[in-house]
Parts: C-alpha cells; sequence; structure tokens
C-alpha cells in the first residue's frame, strides 16, 4: 500500500499531530483508509524503532506501561525540511483510500495523467530552481482539487 519510505513519512505526520502509540497510529491509518486497509504491527513497530534510533521521536511509557511517541525537536525540524514529501505521500495515500473503497478512475482522466507525466518526463532542457518550484507547486495544488473532491 506504501511505496519505499511512505510509512515512516505518514507515521512522523501522525505523530506531529498528537503523541501517539503504535496501536494508535495503526487505527489512525485504518481510519485514513476509510477501514479498508491498516498495515501490520509487523511494519508498523520496526519502523517506530527506527524513527527512535534516527533520533526523529521519542517513546516514553505512560500510565498504561503503552509507548507514547512524540516528535524530538530533530524530528520536527526534519519534518518541516521535508513538507513537500510528507504532504505527497499523505495525498496519495488519500487517494489510494479512494480506490481500496472501490472507486474507478475513468479512461479519460487515466489518460490525462499518461500525457502529463510523460510531458514532466520529456521536458526539454534542464530544470531550473525556479521551474521545478513552479511545477511541483502546480501539481500539488491540482492534487489538493482533485482531493478534494
Amino acid at each position: 500500500m506504501f511505496g519505499p519510505g511512505d510509512l515512516r513519512l505518514v507515521l512522523l505526520a501522525l505523530i506531529e499531530q498528537e503523541p501517539r502509540h503504535g496501536y494508535d497510529l495503526i487505527k489512525a491509518i485504518e481510519a485514513l483508509f476509510g477501514g479498508g486497509y491498516a498495515p501490520s504491527p509487523g511494519v508498523v513497530y520496526p519502523t517506530l524503532s527506527l524513527l527512535a534510533d534516527e533520533g526523529l521521536i521519542v517513546g516514553l511509557e505512560d500510565a498504561t506501561s503503552k509507548r507514547v511517541f512524540t516528535l524530538t525537536p530533530f524530528g520536527k525540524t526534519w519534518l518541516d525540511e521535508n513538507r513537500a514529501a510528507v504532504d505527497g505521500v499523505m495525498q496519495r495515500m488519500a487517494l489510494a483510500a479512494r480506490r481500496v473503497s472501490g472507486e474507478q478512475t475513468p479512461e479519460v482522466v487515466r489518460e490525462a495523467f499518461h500525457t502529463l507525466r510523460q510531458a514532466v518526463q520529456m521536458k526539454p532542457g534542464g530544470w531550473s530552481e525556479s521551474e521545478t518550484t513552479k511545477v511541483v507547486s502546480t501539481l500539488m495544488a491540482a492534487v489538493r482539487e482533485i482531493s478534494e473532491g
């Protein structure tokens, strides 16, 4: 359901919203997918351990002996510096949730998407920083508009 590195970004984004323990994170992701998908504990808990080892989150036991994870200052800075990637994965997850629910993309929309992807990949010349920023901004605006229905 997630691409490489996507789950770690989702976990960080959810922990940024509020401190959570592993089960809460699994349930939050399941809710975002409308009940159509939930990551397994065998994927979530090792990812949380990795994030803690990297110094991005810290887990402290609460009164019920559950480890509640919060962002570290380094984790908050890292998340802010990688906001475009985080926003992208959250948008992809919202779109995947629609797909899991059984919605199908019309053929004409799939064709337009393939044309857009080809145009981006085959753009003549190099990519300046301003061109890159403009294209990313335009594409993310389209993603938001599509996701909001």
